[in-house]
């Protein structure tokens, strides 16, 4: 019998989305399908969001999401993107009948309409308004399959973790989340660049180990001013985009949650450079961790790089700060809106954090 994994949690007798979620329950046990977190109380982190995707065949989606439930659908569009092998032929249906999920919508045809997310996410997590719909997309992903992503894999080897220490002492390591199919000639300049003098101010950089994009350009240039470069990818991903040259160290790991947690790990400070879905997703972690009081993330700033976009003229992530305005708080993230002003910033915060330059 098919599993499906339920969003949200109840908080009591009084909740407005008891009766909703009550007829949600009702409808998928009479289709046939088992309920995991059926009552609410079943926690993803990112050690186990790997074993829960797993083991249920469908997601779907409540309203008036919380941070963690945006990051799972978040996690879930990405692993399509990614052709996670784990996630094939699994419908994840988002349950919008109060329009809660709408700013996540927003930022997502935002990136769209900027170039960094390809494919209509709207094939992927698919939208309804009432229960009903939700099992009628069920149903149709049974049948059917889900549209191809038109990705292609480009190699069929990887290469296992290595280790290697700065031939200079590094002050710290920040850690770049950004696009890796940007094409736009400035933001991948504005990549290069800032690598370049993150090497030249002594820091590591590490990012997610890809050729492509800003993320190619980033460790590019950091690797041509002699900085120490660290990454961590997952074999799927590098099957579709290969390992940039230079890489001082490399850490291997068997899913897109672990290698989120080894970088975070391996890193002082974060800047969130222009991305797409997976970028939104390395973001929502970082607040995750932060808003638990997770030890990885003790005295870590984030910093937003909202650049102008003249082209479009709109800041790249203005729709990503509106998503997260519940949850806005001075001490979870800050917002840069120039290249020059980063490594200030950068600057300023690790030493209030304590991390220093010797």
């Amino acid at each position: 019998m098919s599993i499906v994994r339920l969003s949200g949690t109840i908080t009591s007798a009084q909740d407005p989305y008891r009766e909703l979620r009550a007829r949600m329950l009702y409808l998928l046990y009479a289709g046939g399908w088992n309920i995991y977190n059926s009552n609410g109380d079943q926690r993803i982190t990112l050690s186990n969001i790997e074993s829960k995707i797993l083991e249920s065949d469908a997601f779907v989606f409540m309203p008036d999401p919380s941070l963690e439930d945006i990051f799972k659908a978040v996690s879930i569009f990405v692993g399509y993107q990614t052709l996670d092998p784990n996630l094939q032929r699994k419908a994840a249906v988002i349950l919008n009948s109060d329009k809660s999920w709408d700013p996540l919508f927003g930022l997502l045809d935002d990136l769209q309409r900027l170039g960094t997310i390809k494919q209509s996410y709207r094939n992927y997590l698919l939208l309804s308004h009432n229960p009903e719909d939700v099992i009628s997309h069920l149903e149709k992903v049974i049948k059917e399959g889900l549209p191809d992503v038109g990705r292609d894999r480009i190699v069929a080897e990887y290469t296992d973790s290595f280790e290697n220490d700065p031939e200079v002492p590094t002050v710290g390591n920040v850690c770049v989340f950004c696009s890796a199919s940007i094409e736009d000639p400035d933001y991948l300049q504005d990549g290069y660049t800032f690598g370049k003098m993150l090497a030249e101010q002594r820091y590591g950089c590490v990012s997610g180990a890809g050729t492509t994009g800003i993320m190619g350009e980033v460790v590019r240039g950091s690797v041509e001013a002699g900085g120490w470069t660290g990454g961590s990818n997952v074999p799927h991903i590098i099957e579709i985009e290969g390992l940039p040259d230079g890489l001082s160290s490399f850490w291997l790991r068997p899913d897109i949650y672990t290698r989120m947690e080894v970088m975070i790990q391996r890193s002082d400070a974060f800047v969130i450079f222009p991305g797409g879905a997976g970028t939104v997703q390395e973001m929502l972690a970082l607040l995750i961790f932060k808003l638990a009081g997770n030890a990885l993330m003790k005295d870590k700033p984030v910093i937003i790089y909202n650049r102008y976009d003249s082209k479009n003229e709109t800041h790249f992530w203005g729709k990503l700060i509106d998503l997260l305005e519940p949850w806005k708080d001075g001490n979870l993230f800050e917002v840069v809106e120039t290249l020059d002003n980063l490594v200030p910033k950068l600057e300023s915060l690790l030493v209030d954090s304590s991390v220093t330059k010797t």
